[in-house]
């Protein structure tokens, strides 16, 4: 039996897209789109952590699977929590949280990211991109993280901050950080049981409040920045790019 699990917490009520993961692409829901990336990695099982029942039968009827969660969660990582002990599977030693808005995210990097985890026994270990354009440095709604040395394609340094503002930290190693997490499942209870810090409430940045106590967060390369969805224009982009490949 595989070792990890992958969850992917939905909900229908995003504060800009209300709706989003059931907007289709090529015929299929946006959180189908991912459901079915997250299988096509054959890491693990799959569920998704589902906040409104019009997801869980949207992924039910494509085929995934999908569990109905508390509508109270304030953050992402608290409701994986929840769908993890409903399934109740055993010797789950590492649980990937895949974000349910980015249908583009390269399978590879899935499958390099359960890798080191593994390889490494990390806490918790997280992926990035280079960055290319200023824009992407100052766009406020892009995260951004700041790790301890350069990444490469074979190493896995440390994350010391997430940040959406960049303020006096030119010349350090900033990437674009992309929000799939890997945790060992022992500290995912660890995390879902500590308060939330105040920086995570006042950047809205849920990795904070493992780095505010301590918990390392190991950052792998990744090949390319999924486009994730937040706004109409985004959606409409992707849909015409991945519309286009098919």
């Amino acid at each position: 039996m595989s070792k990890t699990l992958i969850l992917i917490p939905s909900r229908l009520s995003a504060t800009r897209l209300p709706g989003k993961p059931l907007l289709k692409i090529n015929n299929l829901s946006i959180i189908s789109h991912v459901v079915k990336k997250a299988k096509e990695s054959r890491i693990g099982k799959v569920y998704v952590a589902a906040e409104d029942q019009e997801i869980v039968d949207d992924v039910r009827k494509n085929g995934g699977q999908a569990i109905l969660t508390s509508n109270y969660h304030k953050t992402g990582t608290d409701r994986i929590f929840e769908c993890f002990k409903k399934i109740n599977l055993k010797n789950v030693e590492y649980i990937i949280n895949l974000q349910g808005d980015e249908p583009n995210i390269e399978i590879d990097d899935i499958i390099k990211l359960n890798n080191l985890i593994i390889k490494n026994k990390t806490q918790i270990g997280t992926l990035a991109a280079t960055i290319h354009h200023n824009s992407t440095l100052n766009n406020n709604n892009i995260v951004k993280v700041i790790t301890k040395e350069k990444i490469t394609k074979k190493n896995f340094p440390l994350a010391l901050n997430f940040k959406r503002k960049l303020n006096k930290e030119k010349g350090k190693f900033i990437y674009h950080h992309i929000g799939i997490y890997a945790y060992q499942s022992k500290i995912l209870k660890k995390i879902v049981n500590l308060k939330q810090s105040k920086n995570e409430i006042k950047s809205n940045l849920e990795q904070l409040r493992a780095l505010d106590n301590g918990l390392k967060i190991n950052v792998a390369l990744a090949k390319v920045s999924p486009i994730g969805i937040d706004t109409m224009e985004d959606y409409l982009d992707l849909k015409k790019k991945l519309e286009y490949k098919s």
